[in-house]
């Protein structure tokens, strides 16, 4: 109910624009001492009745009329204060939230994002990479002593030594060396050597996703920074994208750490099946037959849908090469032989079809920072930003060890009053950067003091950049102003309804039993038949039917005696019709008898429709007619309350400007 009031109030109080003669900001109303404007009437007016064909003095006047009973309940909801209670408060500030997100979205930078997204769901690439462990935070002589050292890992690369090996020796990606055994604690696991396998778009983070897309194949990228360190990218294959792969298999397990002839052992056992496959076998019963993959086996082998970056690179590579409903050799893997059978791949769709999943998918990712980057260097521009680095020293200098381990005192700085930077006439001091620390700070012993410091800095700035922007929404765009005072009032006004009228003519008993009895010639029935309605869907058994209907007139004895004799096919629908009620009804003669047979459209049944006698027009009892007489007392309620509200509230119309515009409103 409250989602169809709101539709109904954007519809009502959404501002428009209309170019008006009369002066916008002559006064039309004053209700209950709050002023409105020619131009903010004129605004909900027009948009308000956009659709309809004519539009003259009348509509102008009786729009008034609605308008200032709109302006009326607003004010009674505000002398009741419900305008300051903790619900209501709340309530706006989250539909403020979300009407304020498109002022900090840079759709410009959104929409090259979402197509260059679109471009990299196209392709599949399998890599590998060199990691070096980086603080995202670390201090820039510790970043260089890191860039140093992957370049020159990179020099190796480039003089011919194996990619792999390297990894092995130098990367602190640990998945990239083996991992030994502890009894009791982990199983062996053989290391990938850096082989990330496939990945597609958002399977990593978006600076590494970037590097790899840029690399061409076969060749070895230069550092790529992400929030784990320094990456070196080998890109081994790109591929058109394969998208959500269904697939079965044949499963045969082996140890990472089994001998040869374990392993060879298995690889005939792979082959003899896939032989038996090959000369005839069903794949589904030598899945129930040989599959060590129990989960699957009951499936006839069908793994749960996948996308390349889900399953190890080898099965990946082998469904790659296959079309639907083919079967492959066995293929090896880290974890034993695989015979696969391809059900089918969903590929990407257009850009039309895939766009609205990528932009809200872009929206959740770390690239969505771009966008805000973009807003906040707007913001700065627009504010005329200015910092004091020599200011910021300053504080920086008076900072100990306190900082990095979490327990940094606002007190422990002195004279925390100078500016560190300006948003519009907005300073910020050195008191205000302090308090963020108090609030923001964690532990980070592993980073130095002025870099953390810096760190803080920078998300201090960010956030009063949004805070700023945030505060001057209503100021900047009037549009939002208008857009935030309709939902301020629509709250209001859905509340105070719900109390006054809504809830109250469902709870008061009394009241709506009274306004019936006052009104009881205003909910009439019209002349109607008390009837039955007898369907009869076997043929075989009409003339018994019949026989037993004019025999017992009595309802419940009649349906006695059907069972009795066995009789199944016959469905009574007893009830007071008017006309135009039942077909069947309407066409018979108005008054009592037994007619039929009629044939029923839908299931070839027989109806018979027995009218009992013929009832004039009567009042309707308050429980036949509840839900309009509930609707109508809602309606009295609402007048009653307005009536008193027009008493309670002044109101005041300048007659003399409204005349105005009426006047040019309909020239």
């Amino acid at each position: 109910m409250k989602n169809l009031f709101f539709a109904f109030a954007l519809i009502l109080f959404t501002s428009g624009v209309f170019a008006q003669k009369v002066n916008p900001k002559a006064e039309l109303l004053n209700i209950a001492g709050e002023k409105v404007s020619v131009g903010e009437f004129m605004d909900v007016f027009t948009k308000n009745n956009l659709q309809n064909e004519t539009i003259d003095k009348k509509s102008l006047e009786e729009y008034l009329d609605l308008y200032i009973n709109f302006k009326l309940k607003v004010a009674e909801a505000k002398k009741l204060k419900m305008d300051t209670a903790k619900a209501f408060i709340q309530e706006l500030e989250g539909y403020r939230k979300q009407l304020a997100k498109p002022y900090f979205t840079d759709e410009s930078v959104t929409e090259a994002l979402v197509k260059e997204a679109y471009q990299r769901k196209l392709e599949d690439i399998r890599a590998s990479h060199i990691l070096l462990l980086l603080n995202k935070d670390a201090a820039p002589k510790d970043t260089l002593r890191v860039y140093e050292r992957i370049m020159a890992i990179r020099e190796r690369a480039l003089n011919g030594e194996d990619f792999g090996q390297l990894a092995v020796e130098t990367s602190e990606d640990p998945s990239a060396r083996d991992r030994e055994e502890i009894v009791g604690k982990q199983s062996f696991r053989p290391g990938n050597k850096g082989n990330l396998g496939y990945f597609s778009v958002f399977d990593m983070v978006y600076p590494f996703e970037t590097g790899a897309y840029n690399t061409p194949v076969g060749k070895i990228s230069m550092p790529v920074r992400s929030d784990f360190g320094y990456h070196l990218i080998k890109v081994e294959e790109r591929t058109p994208a394969s998208g959500l792969i269904e697939a079965a298999h044949i499963y045969i397990a082996v140890n990472p750490d089994a001998s040869e002839q374990e392993v060879a052992e298995k690889a005939e056992k792979a082959n003899f099946i896939y032989k038996k496959i090959m000369d005839g076998m069903r794949f589904e019963e030598a899945v129930t037959d040989y599959s060590d993959d129990k989960g699957s086996a009951t499936r006839g082998g069908l793994l749960t849908k996948f996308t390349v970056n889900r399953i190890v690179p080898e099965f990946v590579e082998a469904v790659k090469k296959m079309q639907p409903g083919q079967i492959s050799a066995p293929i090896r893997t880290i974890y034993g032989f695989h015979i696969i059978k391809l059900v089918g791949m969903q590929k990407p769709g257009s850009f039309e079809e895939e766009s609205a999943k990528l932009k809200e998918k872009v929206s959740k990712d770390s690239r969505a920072q771009m966008s805000e980057e973009s807003v906040i260097n707007r913001i700065k521009a627009e504010s005329k930003f200015s910092a004091s680095e020599e200011n910021l020293n300053h504080f920086i200098a008076q900072l100990d060890s306190t900082l990095i381990n979490g327990k940094f005192d606002a007190a422990s700085v002195e004279k925390p009053g100078k500016t560190l930077f300006k948003l519009g006439k907005k300073n910020y001091s050195e008191s205000d950067f302090a308090a963020y620390i108090v609030k923001k700070q964690t532990s980070h012993p592993d980073l130095d003091i002025e870099s953390y410091a810096r760190k803080l800095f920078s998300d201090f700035v960010k956030e009063s950049c949004l805070a700023y922007e945030d505060s001057q929404l209503e100021t900047k765009h009037p549009d939002f102003a208008s857009l935030m005072k309709e939902y301020h009032d629509g709250i209001l006004l859905f509340d105070l309804m719900d109390k006054k009228v809504w809830s109250k003519a469902l709870q008061d008993t009394v009241g709506l039993k009274a306004f019936h009895e006052a009104h009881v010639n205003d909910y009439l029935w019209d002349e109607r038949a008390d009837a039955v309605i007898f369907t009869i869907t076997n043929k075989d058994e009409i003339d018994k039917a019949k026989e037993l209907i004019r025999k017992f007139p009595g309802l419940i004895e009649l349906r006695k005696q059907f069972e009795q004799d066995s009789i199944h096919s016959v469905r009574m629908q007893p009830g007071k019709f008017e006309k135009g009620d039942n077909k069947y009804v309407n066409n018979c003669k108005w008054e009592a008898g037994f007619y039929g047979p009629f044939e029923a459209d839908a299931d070839k049944a027989t109806i018979f429709v027995d009218i009992r006698q013929i009832l004039p027009s009567m009042p309707k009892q308050l429980d036949e007619a509840k839900g309009l007489i509930t609707s109508d007392y809602q309606n009295y309620l609402e007048k009653e309350w307005v009536k008193s509200l027009r008493e309670e509230f002044p109101v005041k119309v300048n007659t003399k400007n409204f005349d105005k515009l009426k006047a040019q409103y309909v020239q």
